[in-house]
């Protein structure tokens, strides 16, 4: 088959995307999952789309291909370049833009019959004009309307299509802000192409682009949400190297503001209890019944979010909450620490002891998500206590062993 720019299905480059910018690219030999052809054509695709992001380094026995990114350059998400790349069917294309022209030149609603006939009349005047029979032209319009881009009125046993009003226009600040920052942003990304020219006011120091590449992935699960639908996914295990496939009912979705991976929070009728899924390892979304569980699913959630750190929702002994408290020491001139652990306590507590000591204690799910926030008080931390005793100890031999490296004075913390 002859490569071709565009691609049909966005999952088949996904996983490229990933694998060759967060795991760096792999050379032929190495790329086992995919035929040596298919390898080729998808890392062509990448080096096109993404062309300007692309370093090399030499190693002794070849050279090695990597994307680099400071996405404190890139104003905008490069990862949405693929999005934009989809393939459209010579006959996608002309129905595309001969019902839109129809429906806008008519100026009123119109049958299928009537906009099957009018586009029969406009085709005819080609030497080999095509013909779509009532079923396609049905199928097109129902599409658009689900898109927003047409809207029908009933009349009797008829349904009639027209155009919908002219988009609002939308202030390019704040479409480039949530482009970036928002989930789907790419949907942001596609209105400000629409501007021919705008200034660009914003850099994102945080800026965690390759979320993009699960926007299809979320976007689908924001609507089994809104409509109340359980779903299967289809999820892959990387480790196992193992595909499953779970019945689910997506309750909310969950970002990480350490990493920026994304989790979607869900009920498994399998497990009998809600779970979180990254959603880089959802493959697909296939759509289930309605269901009358999930406002009920969603109050549970919002009640367990008071011992949830992260996203784990079940205690690692799966009997108890891990209880977790540290006591923290600060001079008269750091006052902030005491204002930050304010701001950054989620479901954990507060006290100040005094001037220059606080303390914070919580009883979560899981301990184990709250180490990488705890260690960057490490310098001022008096004392720390996890009801796990082997996590506490592994917390305080990881500080002796970070002393020993920097070779400071330790026996401080108790």
């Amino acid at each position: 088959m002859a490569y071709h720019e565009l691609v049909k299905n966005f999952n088949k480059i996904r996983d490229y995307m990933r694998e060759f910018y967060i795991y760096e690219f792999k050379s032929r030999e190495e790329y086992t999952r995919k035929s040596a052809r298919s390898y080729d054509d998808e890392r062509r695709r990448l080096e096109n789309w993404l062309g300007d992001y692309i370093s090399f380094r030499q190693r002794s026995d070849r050279k090695n291909v990597f994307l680099s990114i400071d996405s404190r350059a890139a104003h905008q998400n490069p990862f949405y370049k693929a999005f934009k790349t989809k393939s459209f069917t010579d006959a996608d294309i002309t129905l595309h833009f001969i019902l839109l022209d129809l429906l806008d030149e008519a100026g009123k609603a119109l049958s299928i019959s009537e906009i099957t006939k009018k586009l029969d009349e406009y085709l005819s005047v080609f030497s080999e004009p095509r013909v779509f029979d009532e079923s396609t032209v049905r199928k097109k319009l129902r599409e658009y309307v689900r898109e927003g881009m047409l809207v029908t009125e009933k009349r009797g046993k008829s349904l009639y299509y027209k155009r919908t009003k002219t988009a609002p226009e939308y202030d390019t600040d704040l479409l480039h802000f949530f482009s970036e920052i928002a989930p789907c942003g790419i949907i942001g990304s596609y209105l400000l192409d629409k501007k021919e020219d705008y200034e660009e006011h914003f850099i994102f120091k945080h800026h965690y682009i390759t979320s993009a590449m699960d926007s299809e992935i979320i976007c689908q699960l924001f609507i089994a949400m809104r409509e109340k639908r359980s779903v299967t996914l289809e999820t892959w295990n990387c480790h196992k190297n193992h595909m499953a496939k779970i019945p689910a009912i997506p309750i909310r979705m969950m970002i990480s503001v350490q990493n920026g991976r994304q989790y979607l929070m869900a009920y498994t009728p399998q497990f009998k209890r809600i779970t979180s899924f990254r959603t880089d390892h959802i493959v697909s979304v296939k759509f289930g019944e309605k269901t009358e569980r999930f406002d009920e699913l969603r109050e549970k959630l919002n009640g367990m979010k008071f011992h949830m750190w992260g996203v784990s929702t079940q205690s690692r002994s799966r009997h108890r909450m891990d209880h977790v408290e540290f006591t923290v020491h600060y001079d008269d001139s750091e006052q902030h620490i005491h204002r930050r652990l304010e701001r950054e306590k989620r479901c954990g507590i507060v006290e100040r002891i005094d001037k220059n000591t606080s303390r914070f204690y919580a009883d979560v799910y899981d301990a184990n998500e709250m180490v990488p926030w705890i260690r960057t008080f490490i310098c001022r931390i008096t004392d720390v206590h996890f009801s796990d005793k082997k996590l506490e100890e592994q917390f305080k031999n990881d500080i002796e062993k970070m002393y020993q490296l920097y070779g400071i004075e330790s026996g401080e913390i108790q």
